[in-house]
């Protein structure tokens, strides 16, 4: 499946113990054939080695059924010569061709195993792939309205689940229908009354089964669900340990853990035990089927109507026709699991993506600086407008500070500049140039962003600052860390600046903020963008931190949004927003005087400090 076609055109239950633990267990497709067609679709290109493991499938099937008769023929031909001699030659010639019919459907079946786990693995990575390249041109609102864990879930339990449907259900199921249908027509070419007689007799043993599986069926819901909940409490708990402890609250946390854990016991208990019972009434259907067959045939054989190699030959017909409808229960079930979990794929594969912009051919060569906000208008959604009327012009290399209350849209107008988000109405520019002209690339690579949330990656603290930068001396490396405070630090790391950043290398959040801050500096863009950057450090760091970004912000524009408004006093412009519109704009002083909101915000922070 190619970019397009889903780029810019736009556990299964099966009854076996523990098969409820398994996730998707109790999960079903909204829409089962709409959804295979889908991924048959999306299969396009093994087409061939499909159909072939179809083919293989069938034929390893049919060379399995045609053995009962084969032996039929052998014990006919021993039980006739008993009193005239028996044909060796005979019995060694069916014998042979059951052992080449045998080793036929070996092979046979081998390949169809060997052909599906190459295609499953093959569609997984390609999907995988397809849902890697789709992350990058999904807009940052689908983030905004979907977890990280859901997005995860897609990339690995869900294209798992199709993987291990495709490798195992869609071959077991073919080989099921083949050996039941020809098991049946093998018994009624045989003999009709035997046929029946079998029919029958398994039909008896499905019913308790079907009876029990349908009861045991909400108790593997119940199991799941349990689970679930179960999970997530110790890690709501085990992510939160330090406050549980500080608030003395691990006993409260042991009885919710205790309940819970009874419950899933519960349901598992119930669930195990009835699944238990599966394996015991697969032996029952058999061996009934097994008597009746025995029972009945005798009697034929006694009234002289068949031979006794029939009975022989209906013993294993028996079998082949009782095995594949269990299989065939299963198969069904992770195919309907494999579907709700395409559907959830395919779901992202097919979200609205960021527009194309290949024709877009604007760039900014030797970048000034100077950005214009012009009656720019957004709302993350089309009922609530978080930017009302927002106008601002900032110079070159003008430090601006963004002020304001939560919820004032501080963050949304530097993602709004960023172009993370497009803008309802207005017009934003770079040199005069809008952005919105511009490639989303060539936006980014005009600023260079501190967050409050840290980043940091598995990989070398040499990765790590230096992360897309090219061409990065070590010296500069070093000059920046030395700048943020660092340098000292990463010395007296085992390895410096070749150390691996893992779970084992506990980094303190302030010194994750002075890495990132000097990965910053090491970028060295036209424009900067501060989002609380040192709301993370000390204040003695602060201060050197702000040494060293203020050298930093020399002869560049940079925005800066700050909490703390103690460390914006020297910004140039200071553009204090309150739901959505600037209500105030200046230099600290002048704000100051004015007595106004900007006033207020500031003197607050100081009678709480006080």
């Amino acid at each position: 499946m190619g970019k397009n076609e889903y780029g810019s055109n736009r556990p299964q239950n099966s009854g076996a113990p523990g098969s409820g633990m398994m996730r998707g267990s109790s999960e079903k497709a909204k829409n089962f054939t709409g959804t295979w067609k889908k991924l048959i679709k999306y299969s396009k290109k093994y087409y061939v080695p499909l159909v072939l493991a179809i083919i293989f499938a069938i034929g390893g099937t049919i060379m399995t059924l045609i053995g009962p008769d084969k032996l039929s023929e052998m014990t006919k031909v021993i039980t006739d010569g008993i009193t005239t001699g028996i044909d060796l030659a005979a019995v060694a010639s069916i014998g042979i061709t059951l052992v080449i019919l045998y080793l036929c459907s070996f092979g046979l079946s081998t390949g169809q195993h060997w052909i599906m786990a190459t295609v499953s693995q093959g569609v997984s990575k390609q999907m995988r792939s397809d849902i890697s390249r789709k992350i990058n041109r999904l807009p940052m609102g689908y983030f905004h309205g979907t977890s990280t864990g859901d997005v995860l879930s897609r990339v690995t339990n869900d294209v798992d689940m199709i993987s291990q449907s495709l490798n195992q259900s869609v071959g077991m199921l073919v080989s099921a229908v083949t050996l039941f249908a020809g098991s049946l027509i093998m018994m009624l070419l045989t003999n009709v009354i035997m046929a029946a007689t079998a029919v029958i007799a398994t039909l008896i043993g499905f019913l308790l089964m079907m009876l029990i599986m349908r009861r045991s069926q909400k108790y593997f819901d119940r199991q799941q669900k349990h689970l679930g909940e179960i999970n997530g409490h110790v890690e709501e708990i085990y992510t939160g340990h330090t406050v549980v402890k500080a608030y003395n609250g691990e006993e409260n946390a042991q009885k919710v853990f205790d309940k819970l854990n009874g419950r899933l016991k519960d349901s598992a208990f119930k669930a195990q035990c009835l699944s238990g019972l599966m394996q015991p009434l697969m032996y029952f259907i058999g061996n009934l089927g097994y008597v009746a067959v025995c029972v009945v045939g005798a009697l034929l054989t006694m009234d002289g109507k068949i031979g006794f190699e029939v009975i022989v030959a209906f013993m294993m017909y028996v079998r082949y026709f009782t095995q594949p409808l269990s299989q065939m229960a299963q198969a069904m079930q992770s195919l309907q699991s494999a579907a709700a979990a395409g559907e959830r794929v395919f779901e992202f594969l097919e979200a609205e993506e960021m527009q194309d912009e290949n024709e877009k051919n604007q760039k900014l060569e030797q970048t000034k600086g100077y950005v214009e906000f012009e009656h720019v208008k957004f709302g993350y959604t089309d009922e609530k407008t978080i930017i009302h009327d927002f106008s601002a012009q900032v110079s070159p290399g003008q430090k601006i500070a963004v002020v304001g209350p939560t919820g004032a849209g501080k963050t949304t107008m530097v993602n709004l500049l960023m172009r993370f988000y497009e803008i309802k109405s207005g017009e934003i520019r770079i040199d005069g140039v809008p952005i919105r002209e511009m490639t989303r690339e060539e936006v980014h690579k005009q600023f260079c962003m501190v967050l409050q949330d840290t980043w940091l990656f598995e990989g070398t603290v040499r990765e790590n600052l230096i992360y897309c930068t090219e061409n990065v001396s070590d010296e500069k490396m070093e000059e920046a860390c030395r700048a943020v405070g660092l340098d000292h630090f990463i010395r007296t790391l085992p390895y410096g600046y070749d150390t691996v950043l893992n779970d084992q290398l506990n980094l303190s959040q302030g010194q994750k903020q002075q890495l990132t801050i000097a990965r910053a500096m090491i970028a060295d863009k036209p424009m900067l963008i501060l989002d609380e950057a040192t709301s993370s450090v000390d204040t003695r760091t602060e201060q050197q931190i702000q040494s060293a970004m203020d050298a930093l912000m020399k002869n560049r524009t940079s925005f800066v949004i700050a909490h703390r408004l103690s460390t914006i006093k020297n910004a140039d412009l200071i553009l204090v927003l309150k739901d959505g519109d600037i209500i105030e704009s200046g230099t600290h002083d002048a704000l100051m005087k004015q007595g106004g909101f900007y006033a207020e915000l500031y003197n607050s922070q100081f009678d709480q400090a006080a």
